[in-house]
């Protein structure tokens, strides 16, 4: 057998053993741990309410109605297939375009709560998307501020609707990284069980 012969034997055999440990069985391996360590993570960290799925506590998602709480902007429309953001800098007039628009209709729909609103209360991550457009937190002054909204579209004390809040924010990555995040899927789905629509 030639030296080229040989090689090119070698090389296929590589390809093809490389392909089935590293692509099969490795794999499958991970997959087979990841569902007896933590089965609840691997299958996508799924929340349901009433014996159905309604979302995932790492996907953000598109809330719409007063009684609700919001999640931040979203350029994929919250879809969890294709995440990006807006690559715009800051001198954007595009992005500056986005802003004030987002600005204007959170102002619009909470104001009417709370009349002591104004611009500058409101948080960046508001009217901002987050870096992958399904971030499934919001900050707290957010949260606070549509908390007004939502205690009296439901008919719930202030105060109840802020302990809701406590309840359902995260604290920092390892308590140093980042800031707490309120995920705004958990209290929305405690909503729905302490004070259900009609």
């Amino acid at each position: 057998m030639s030296g080229l012969r040989r090689d090119l034997l070698t090389g296929a055999i590589a390809i093809v053993a490389l392909t089935l440990a590293l692509g099969l069985v490795y794999p499958l391996a991970i997959t087979g741990i990841s569902q007896v360590v933590f089965p609840g993570s691997a299958n996508g960290s799924k929340i349901s309410l009433d014996g159905q799925v309604v979302g995932s506590e790492l996907i953000g998602q598109e809330f719409k109605g007063k009684a609700y709480f919001h999640s931040r902007p979203s350029a994929t429309e919250y879809s969890g297939n294709v995440t990006f953001f807006g690559n715009g800098g800051p001198n954007s007039a595009e992005v500056r375009d986005e802003i004030r628009e987002e600005l204007a209709a959170y102002l619009k729909l909470n104001k009417p709560y709370d009349r002591s609103l104004t611009r500058e209360d409101v948080p960046v991550d508001a009217v901002t998307q987050s870096a992958s457009g399904v971030d499934p937190h919001i900050s707290q002054a957010n949260a606070r501020i549509q908390a007004h909204r939502v205690a009296a579209v439901r008919k719930l004390a202030l105060d109840r609707v802020e302990e809701l809040i406590s309840d359902h924010t995260d604290d920092r990555f390892l308590g140093v990284l980042g800031e707490p995040g309120v995920n705004v899927l958990q209290l929305n789905i405690a909503l729905e069980e302490e004070a259900p629509l009609k």
